[in-house]
């Protein structure tokens, strides 16, 4: 007999723990830190790109398949590859992985041992992760059985001391309410977890199929259970994390680091002990999510070369770049990612929404194709600005495209490709079922 609310809870963590990694942990305290006093309206910003919005993307993958690339029948077989290929190079080797050791080593490593080699740290860590990583069938069942209820335990107290005995009150900020929300929306893009919900998503699912969920109908109620637990864990973490920023009694002017400053509120709310402790919650929501991030790249690898390179090789590799990139700190490589997010990201939450919104509506694939063209070609702006490339002739664009401010100027014209797109379809269709033959 297949136990739905067990499984449900072990899904549930192990999608927690996936999403909860170096910058889940860093970002946070930093936006309390920027909104002091209107912190709740931060929460609020946070929640809509580091919770909602993966949520949609692991809600749009069980609707219409069980893997990101399944996404191909609905829109392009070949464009949602490459795209799976760009996303897997994001919260893979390049960026997000790297970031789990850089984070691991400044926090529970470099605090306690100074003058500890980074590269030795690396090799450990990858080492560790290889490990765990090499066998994809246990790697739900270790994440959400044995690690992650480590990590909110230790986060967890964390939090809750915080709350109950704040170490400072709230200082005033010069953001409004609605500037709050806005500086912690735009944050939520570094947690990557938009990007990695669709890769994850086929985690959770090949999971469930392997617990005997093998009914769509089960296959979807128990992933989005999951999904629902994962986000209560995810908001009270935040939350918490957030509003610990917020009373840490540091001022914006002193230029704190985010490292710093989380441990610093560590230290604040458990004295000694506290760096312990963050030490302990750094090292497992770094580990859970590197080891679910090579699991992915791995099997990625080994699906897209169709055997040629095996997933046992492919992690190898995996483990060899991240470590490479790891050396770097973590700031450095949350520097480097917005150059990389600010393209990848418009594309991807285009395909997710379109899909969401008109999947099960709208059936031919050049409405979707449009949207996310249009998303790439807005998005490519920011990346030429950032190189210093047509700056003046971007801003001047910038003013004309609504939401530009909060870096989702690449909405309204995706959407507008797609319904124009759309009704040229419809019209073609009505011309043809209306000629004479």
């Amino acid at each position: 007999m297949k136990n739905k609310l067990g499984t449900a809870v072990t899904l549930g963590f192990a999608l927690f723990a996936m999403f909860f990694g170096a910058g889940n942990l860093v970002l946070p305290p930093f936006i309390g830190l920027q909104s002091g006093d209107e912190w709740f309206a931060a929460v609020s910003g946070f929640f809509t790109t580091g919770i909602i919005a993966p949520f949609l993307g692991v809600l749009t993958v069980v609707l219409f398949g069980t893997s990101f690339t399944d996404l191909g029948k609905k829109v392009n077989p070949t464009i949602v590859t490459v795209l799976a290929l760009l996303i897997m190079l994001c919260i893979g080797p390049f960026v997000a992985i790297p970031r789990t050791a850089a984070a691991t080593f400044e926090i529970g490593i470099q605090p306690a041992f100074t003058g500890f080699n980074p590269v030795v740290f690396s090799v450990l860590f990858f080492s560790v992760v290889f490990f765990l990583s090499v066998s994809p069938s246990k790697i739900v069942d270790i994440i959400g059985n044995f690690l992650t209820p480590f990590l909110i335990i230790s986060l967890g107290v964390l939090v809750v001391l915080g709350l109950l005995n704040p170490t400072a009150i709230a200082l005033e900020t010069d953001l409004s309410a609605q500037e709050s929300y806005v500086y912690a929306f735009h944050q939520g893009y570094q947690t990557l977890d938009v990007l990695a919900s669709v890769i994850f998503a086929g985690i959770i699912i090949s999971a469930a199929i392997d617990k005997g969920f093998t009914n769509a109908n089960e296959r979807f109620k128990i992933t989005v259970f999951a999904g629902l637990i994962s986000m209560m864990a995810l908001l009270f973490i935040y939350g918490g994390l957030i509003y610990l920023g917020a009373h840490s009694g540091i001022s914006v002017s002193q230029e704190i680091s985010r490292v710093d400053l989380l441990l610093s509120i560590s230290r604040a709310v458990m004295g000694t002990n506290g760096t312990v402790v963050i030490s302990m919650a750094v090292a497992l929501a770094c580990l859970t999510t590197a080891i679910a991030l090579t699991a992915a790249m791995g099997s990625f690898i080994d699906k897209l070369t169709k055997g040629k390179i095996s997933y046992r090789v492919a992690v190898i590799l995996t483990c060899i770049v991240s470590g490479y990139f790891s050396v770097k700190s973590v700031d450095e490589i949350i520097e480097y990612a917005v150059v990389i997010l600010s393209f990848v990201y418009p594309i991807t939450f285009a395909l997710i929404l379109t899909l969401l919104f008109f999947g099960k509506i709208i059936f031919s694939k050049s409405p979707y194709i449009a949207a996310i063209a249009t998303a790439g070609v807005v998005a490519s702006l920011a990346v030429f600005k950032h190189f210093g490339l047509f700056s003046e002739q971007i801003d001047v664009l910038n003013t004309w495209l609504p939401l530009s401010e909060h870096e989702l100027g690449w909405v309204l014209p995706s959407f507008l490709a797609f319904f124009i797109t759309a009704g040229l379809n419809r019209g073609l269709r009505k011309s043809r079922n209306t000629s004479p033959s």
